[in-house]
């Protein structure tokens, strides 16, 4: 079987990654540009701001209907309008006058990525049964640290080397140039990937009943969890996606899965964002700074790939995030600890690096564990996406908290963030029904609401 899912991932994760990739670029663009648009523009730090709650409130409302449209007409063809929406969006930013055009941009990029992330995830889950996904959604996921190793140099080098080019500044030429790929990316991806095994001629017919089987055993034991027949729940009307959604928000596993995803993503988000002031910090400004800024994301693609394919051998989930969160705690500890001294506030940030990336493949592999089939588009586009609100209020918080102290005390709130991730997460899984599964070994609880 492990010939036939490395198939499978060679075929699939190298185009899904370059398109995460991409998102992430174009997510991240307009605040590489910043200073140069501000400059252009004359827009001040506020309008950012509100351009970014915009994009994320966006994300959060938009990622379920776009994961119902991906179940619903496949994830080749709801891939391609994505993808050709946001380089659209991406390259119309080029174009911005006002602060409004500015805001209407950015809710359409969120509206437009809204359904990427969480579409693959759901994607993975019609290719690999739940005890191969922490390392699949690890290398996935791994995408966004390359994202954020290479956005800096390449924005800096394209804005650089555009500027003035046929009249135009260079982070207009940034916008243009970095809208394209995505719509390459997605017809591409339409002609490229298949939306089920059962439609991909690369695998051989005893191969694609292999997967079949693997998935409906699956199925089979979340039915039993939940004390269903399979038969008789097959033969059941749909229900509707308004009674799935209630049926989630009235799972309190579900819900604190998804608090527990809001505190990470927040804390995540904030420490992304303050990364590169404290970075000049603590080397006092030298032009070493941007390559030591590459250290903690390279340990975190190293690390959460590693604890990732560990977690599927182990056939366990729980601990391995509560010590991913204990790792990102003991990570800003030292970094605080440190007193601005470069080496051990770099090597803080590395390890709380290592533990942050793992986490979310982790807990991503959990929420899958918990939803059957019928559940599954609308359970992980509602988690994620409520998760997304963190992006906004995370990187707020912590200006909150660095306005009132300095910025040990803001790492120290990342601190409690993370632990209180980690708590919640437990308690989650308290509150949910054993099953047999990827982590029969430390009982993972898996809860099925029936529907």
């Amino acid at each position: 079987m492990d010939a036939i899912y490395r198939k499978i991932s060679w075929r699939l994760l190298p185009l899904l990654m370059l398109c995460c990739v991409v998102a992430y670029l174009d997510r991240v663009n307009v605040d590489l540009a910043q200073r140069h648009i501000q400059d252009s523009l004359a827009f001040g730090n506020q309008v950012f701001a509100w351009g970014a709650g915009v994009f994320f409130f966006a994300y959060a409302l938009f990622a379920v209907p776009c994961n119902l449209l991906l179940e619903k007409l496949g994830t080749r063809k709801i891939l391609l309008r994505m993808m050709l929406g946001w380089g659209a969006a991406t390259a119309a930013g080029a174009f911005v006058r006002t602060p409004l055009e500015y805001y209407t941009i950015r809710f359409l990029l969120g509206m437009c990525e809204a359904g990427f992330f969480p579409g693959v995830i759901l994607y993975l889950t019609y290719w690999y049964p739940a005890a191969r996904r922490a390392r699949v959604f690890a290398v996935f996921a791994s995408a966004t640290l390359v994202g954020g190793i290479v956005a800096a140099p390449l924005s800096g080098a394209m804005q650089q080397a555009l500027h003035l080019h046929s009249g135009m500044q260079g982070w207009q030429w940034l916008l243009l140039a970095q809208g394209l790929p995505a719509a390459v990316l997605g017809i591409a991806a339409y002609f490229y990937l298949d939306d089920h095994p059962d439609d991909a001629k690369w695998l051989s017919g005893f191969e694609q009943q292999m997967v079949r089987q693997d998935l409906n055993r699956d199925e089979t034991a979340l039915a039993k969890a939940a004390g269903v027949d399979e038969d008789e729940d097959d033969q059941d009307e749909p229900p509707s996606a308004f009674a799935i959604i209630w049926s989630l928000l009235r799972d309190p596993a579900i819900c604190l899965l998804a608090l527990a995803n809001l505190l990470l993503a927040g804390a995540s988000y904030a420490l992304a964002h303050w990364a590169p002031a404290l970075m000049q910090r603590w080397s006092a400004g030298g032009p070493q700074s941007g390559l030591l800024a590459a250290l903690p994301g390279i340990v975190g693609i190293v690390g959460m790939i590693a604890i990732g394919y560990d977690s599927d051998r182990r056939r366990e989930r729980r601990g391995h995030f509560i010590a991913c969160m204990v790792l990102a705690a003991g990570g800003l500890g030292l970094a605080i600890a440190a007193d601005n001294g470069l080496a051990w506030s770099l090597a803080g940030l590395s390890l709380a690096s290592l533990g942050i990336s793992s986490a979310l493949p982790l807990l991503v592999a959990i929420l899958t564990d918990l939803l059957n089939r019928r559940r599954a588009a609308i359970g992980i586009a509602l988690v994620g996406g409520l998760a997304m609100m963190g992006g906004a209020l995370g990187p707020a918080l912590s200006a909150r908290v660095l306005a009132w102290g300095d910025s040990a005390a803001m790492l120290a709130a990342l601190i409690g963030m993370y632990l209180a991730a980690g708590l919640i997460l437990m308690l989650a899984l308290r509150m949910a029904p054993r099953r047999g599964g990827p982590d029969a070994k430390d009982g993972l609880r898996d809860k099925i609401a029936r529907n």
